[in-house]
């Protein structure tokens, strides 16, 4: 998980789909597999896993059948019958055994090939230019979405691919033994008043009626269970974010001694799972009292119900055991709601999390509909020219101070403003990464700009590659490379240059920085976008960092957008952001979570 995950204080997004119809978003998840790569791969194993079914309801019948003979055999003591019975059986239980295997590996099969679909189609709406960004201020959806992605979108598909053959299996069964069902019904017939009678189906009824009264209350005292493994699911996720954030800080938090409260902050997360916990616990105890008192009655039921036909003789002791056969298949089938009705809110709070989860993303494009749109260009122009530009933000709306602004190259531009007064909202306008607002910003051509944060982004990979970024690393030669660490005085990662590691582990906060601009010195762009990039430098690495800017990067414009220059005399310009009371706030659309302005960001480079 990445550390830099903001954590809301009012949650917004499962609350909010919690009301979502299940058809829409089983409608959007069926669409995400079928466009998906491996559609073809994935029907192959629906077709196998429903022949092997097929097959096994098949034989299952033929081993209720077998009931009859063995136990007639066994009832007139009949030796030799009773041994080929047991050889019956034991060709029947091979095969079946067979089945079984193959079902297993389909089904484990089937759960790759799904993860595989709906795990990479996150990864392509997740990763679409600007969208985590986005998201990442919209509200408890954009919160750890490694979890959506990583642990509920697994947890989906184990869930979907268990029920869903288990309610095929249940089905064809089904279909199959009420036929079995009806026919041994005839065996039952009543007397009344000296009159015999036989009702017809009269054993398929009861079960009908029986299941059903168990599955309306199953869903009637399991309801609650959706909603709370939502919750709970929520909740551990925020439990994790709080693990990995402690682990992510553990030498800041022993500098300032910070143990105990981080503690405190670890028990409350836990405390609020725990008592998540207890309230499903609860809920899932209420519901066990209606499966498992159904699953306890249905052991007799089905004697009970074969009673009057075989104590009348018109039923022998192996027609008696396979109706009683028949029976149990047919409510085993019927009670699957009622056995997996835990399991089916759980599934159904997953799909909630995964899909909501995935619309959000979808959404993104359209968040902040009702505010104006800031039109950024790219011109073959080399000049920067903000005109009328506003930001219009949640709180309120940004402006610089003057209508109209060109920068030209080689121009020092310092823009300052408030805290939290809208700065690194324009530094992502320039990057295209926050789009409303009003005016316009005409940008030189995108290759010539690169855009540094304080947080610069590194990617996975070699340090080599880090430092090339975005260009590929064989664009420069092993002696440019030397030559721009030598300058940004990180002469000692020379030799690591080819080793891939997770380099913003390794290297401190003042390498990064460093390294930051060591990629200026290779790519040497004509135009520097800063956002308090050098401002909370050390002096040394600052007075470095502007040598750099009058030294090797003398042509190349830089626009600061920060704090005062308290140096005085580096930046030959000064623009100022002010409130602008007559420009347009960021508005909600329905159903969709305004986003925060931004925060503290990786922007790209260009």
């Amino acid at each position: 998980m990445d550390a830099q995950t903001k954590k809301p204080s009012p949650p917004q997004g499962d609350a909010a789909a919690s009301g979502q119809r299940l058809a829409p978003q089983l409608r959007m998840m069926v669409q995400t597999f079928w466009d998906s790569p491996g559609r073809n791969n994935l029907f192959l194993l629906a077709i196998a896993v429903c022949a092997v079914v097929a097959l096994t309801a098949f034989l299952q019948i033929k081993l209720n059948a077998w009931n009859k003979p063995f136990y007639d055999a066994l009832s007139l003591k009949d030796f030799w019958g009773f041994l080929y019975q047991l050889v019956v059986f034991g060709v029947i239980a091979g095969a079946l055994l067979a089945l079984n295997v193959a079902q297993a590996w389909l089904r484990e099969m089937s759960k790759l090939k799904l993860r595989d679909g709906l795990t990479r189609d996150l990864f392509d709406q997740w990763l679409v230019p600007r969208r985590a960004f986005r998201l990442s201020g919209a509200g408890e959806i954009g919160v750890n979405p490694d979890q959506r992605i990583h642990e509920d979108a697994r947890h989906l598909v184990d869930l979907s691919t268990d029920l869903g053959i288990g309610l095929l299996q249940s089905t064809l069964l089904l279909a199959c033994f009420i036929t079995v069902l009806w026919t041994a019904s005839e065996s039952v017939t009543f007397s009344v008043a000296g009159l015999s009678f036989a009702l017809p189906g009269y054993m398929v009824w009861f079960a009908l009626v029986y299941a059903g009264i168990a599955s309306f209350g199953s869903w009637r005292v399991g309801r609650p269970l959706i909603g709370l493994n939502a919750e709970r699911y929520a909740r551990e996720a925020d439990l994790r974010f709080g693990l990995v954030r402690v682990n992510e800080r553990t030498e800041a938090i022993a500098l300032y001694g910070g143990e105990t409260d981080e503690k405190d902050y670890l028990n409350r997360e836990f405390d609020q799972v725990l008592s998540m916990m207890r309230r499903l616990v609860s809920a899932i105890t209420r519901l066990t009292w209606v499966t498992a008192g159904y699953g306890w009655f249905a052991i007799v039921a089905p004697f009970i119900v074969a009673a009057p036909g075989y104590f009348a003789g018109d039923m022998s002791l192996g027609g008696l055991m396979m109706a009683v056969g028949a029976f149990n298949q047919v409510q085993q089938a019927l009670r699957w709601f009622v056995d997996n009705f835990s399991t089916i809110a759980d599934w159904r709070a997953t799909l909630l999390r995964v899909a909501s989860f995935r619309l959000a993303l979808l959404e993104m494009d359209r968040l902040g509909h009702e505010a104006g749109r800031l039109e950024v260009v790219p011109t073959d122009d080399d000049r920067l020219v903000f005109d009328h530009t506003g930001l219009a933000l949640p709180t309120g709306c940004t402006r610089l101070s003057e209508k109209h602004v060109v920068i030209n190259p080689a121009e020092r531009v310092l823009i300052i403003g408030k805290q939290r007064g809208g700065k690194t909202g324009l530094f992502s306008a320039l990057a295209g990464l926050w789009p409303w607002g009003r005016g316009r910003i005409l940008l030189p051509p995108a290759q010539t700009i690169m855009f540094i944060s304080h947080q610069d982004y590194m990617p996975p990979g070699t340090l080599r590659g880090a430092l090339a970024y975005p260009a590929q690393p064989a664009q420069f030669t092993s002696e440019e490379y030397m030559a721009a660490l030598e300058r940004m005085k990180l002469v000692h990662l020379s030799p690591e240059l080819d080793r891939d590691a997770r380099w913003e582990r390794e290297l401190t906060p003042e390498e990064q920085h460093m390294l930051a601009f060591a990629r200026l010195l290779l790519h040497k762009p004509r135009w520097v976008m800063l956002d308090e990039a050098i401002d909370h430098l050390e002096e040394e690495a600052r007075n470095l960092v502007l040598d750099v800017f009058g030294q090797e990067l003398a042509d190349a414009a830089i626009v600061n957008i920060g704090q005062a220059d308290t140096r005085r005399g580096f930046f030959t310009r000064v623009l100022h952001l002010i409130e602008d009371p007559e420009g347009q706030r960021l508005a909600p659309r329905a159903g969709i979570p305004v986003p925060v302005q931004p925060a503290k960001q990786k922007a790209p480079a260009v």
